[in-house]
């Protein structure tokens, strides 16, 4: 089977305007089944007690995770640096495909900004509760500095702030300003008084005017070209919580573009994840095809690569430093107490995607779902092993110290993904899975291809 673009179109069918605004309108506003129900409110209790573990750290405190001293960071820092990444694909398919012109991201990328909101949103509320004291998040803030207690300007924590706060900010904005088209598009369709006023407030009327398509379309682009070096620069900032100390195992300069190809990496393994159920039960089949899943299959085995090769450099800049410490650090991994937790990132992160190679496992959507999957443990995973094996053993015999998780440290991790899967179901309800507006364009350029 030749994989041009004949064989695998970025659209099926003889779609039209109307065809196009008919199916993707109608999800949200169409008459949705037990099914989702029954799936929010298995995510909204999940969700539920995902607070409620928050409310019983807020009266206890952070003692109820397994951290300890000389393993201070654990799971909750793991989870922070794990959903950050999550978001970076998102803002990678809209913004850097949009720039090179890629017709197959239309299909999917209104959903990947979404999963960006949704996880770099969760991201932001581990540092904070792993403060020991949140209610005094307010001190990150800049602002007046009489009561001395502003912190170390040079400390990258402090940088974490601004990344994830202008991150954040850019991701709502990048993602809200595509949305307005598809918000009129809903408004003028919805039968419900409800609906016509909801819509229509957060369309801010849009009427569709050429002014309005020039200025959207100028935002959009230059969004993007802002949204490309983001990704790298917050990553980045992330990379040297853990580089800027001097912990074996940390202390790297390799770190920064080994967090980013990490970060892309399993952002696109989450898209697969979400992308390949959305199609098959939402029937958009015709929309996210098989050119789709081709692409996407090879960004993945692309990025992981990247991935592999930061791995080799870290070894190698281990081993070729000569530094005990640093080198003893590497043989732990392979051989001390947690060298599970590094066994399982390597079958993920390296052995499993080397079968995206073959273009059957590309076009095969169960495959790719269960590698995304693979992907999404294993960069968990690494976080983890990264994490604990560098503070539970280090220069001093006397400080060194197991750790073991709790209860609550799963609660945590299990409850974050509750409250995302919930927010994505939230999202498939209200609003377009896909761009209403670019999939018109695209029908647009193809018809006058075919011409």
């Amino acid at each position: 089977m030749s994989t041009t673009t004949a064989t695998f179109p970025v659209l099926k069918g003889r779609q039209s305007f109307a065809s196009v605004t008919d199916k993707i309108s109608g999800i949200p506003l169409g008459h949705w089944g037990w099914q989702w129900w029954a799936a929010v409110g298995v995510f909204l209790t999940l969700t539920a007690a995902f607070f409620g573990a928050i409310i019983h750290l807020l009266l206890t405190g952070v003692g109820i995770w397994g951290i300890n001293i000389p393993v201070a960071w654990a799971f909750a820092i793991a989870d922070y640096i794990w959903w950050i990444a999550l978001g970076m694909a998102g803002t990678f398919i809209s913004a850097a495909l949009l720039i090179a012109r890629q017709r197959w991201r239309t299909s999917i990328n209104r959903y990947a900004e979404t999963m960006t909101v949704f996880a770099v949103s969760i991201s932001g509320l581990f540092p904070l509760l792993h403060l020991g004291r949140p209610w005094f998040f307010y001190w990150l803030f800049p602002g007046p500095n009489s009561m001395n207690l502003y912190p170390q300007w040079r400390s990258s924590l402090v940088w974490d702030f601004f990344a994830i706060l202008s991150y954040l900010i850019f991701s709502i904005l990048m993602w809200y300003v595509s949305l307005l088209p598809d918000l009129a598009c809903l408004r003028d369709r919805a039968k419900k008084r409800f609906a016509q006023i909801f819509y229509g407030l957060l369309a801010l009327g849009w009427r569709g005017e050429a002014r309005h398509w020039q200025r959207q379309q100028t935002l959009a682009l230059l969004m993007a070209g802002l949204g490309v070096p983001l990704v790298f620069s917050v990553h980045s900032m992330v990379a040297l919580d853990l580089s800027q100390g001097i912990v074996s195992g940390w202390h790297e300069t390799i770190f920064p573009p080994y967090f980013v190809a990490g970060a892309i990496f399993s952002g696109i393994g989450l898209a697969l994840v979400l992308g390949i159920p959305l199609r098959a039960m939402l029937g958009l089949h015709d929309f996210i095809t098989e050119r789709h899943l081709n692409a996407m299959g090879k960004c993945l085995l692309a990025a992981g690569l990247v991935l592999d090769y930061c791995y080799l450099m870290e070894y190698f800049t281990a081993f070729y430093s000569g530094d005990e410490y640093e080198i003893s650090t590497f043989i732990d991994r392979w051989t001390g107490d947690y060298a599970a937790l590094y066994w399982v990132t390597i079958t993920c992160n390296v052995f499993v995607i080397q079968a995206l190679w073959f273009k059957r496992v590309r076009l095969n959507p169960v495959a790719l779902f269960l590698i995304g999957l693979t992907a999404l443990v294993g960069m968990w995973m690494e976080r983890l092993m990264f994490i604990v094996t560098s503070l539970y053993r280090t220069q001093m015999v006397s400080a060194w110290g197991m750790y073991y998780p709790t209860f609550w440290d799963w609660v945590f991790l299990f409850g974050s993904l509750s409250m995302f899967i919930l927010l994505f179901l939230l999202f498939v309800r209200v609003l377009p899975v896909v761009s209403i507006a670019e999939m018109r364009h695209l029908v647009h350029d193809l018809k006058e291809k075919r011409a």
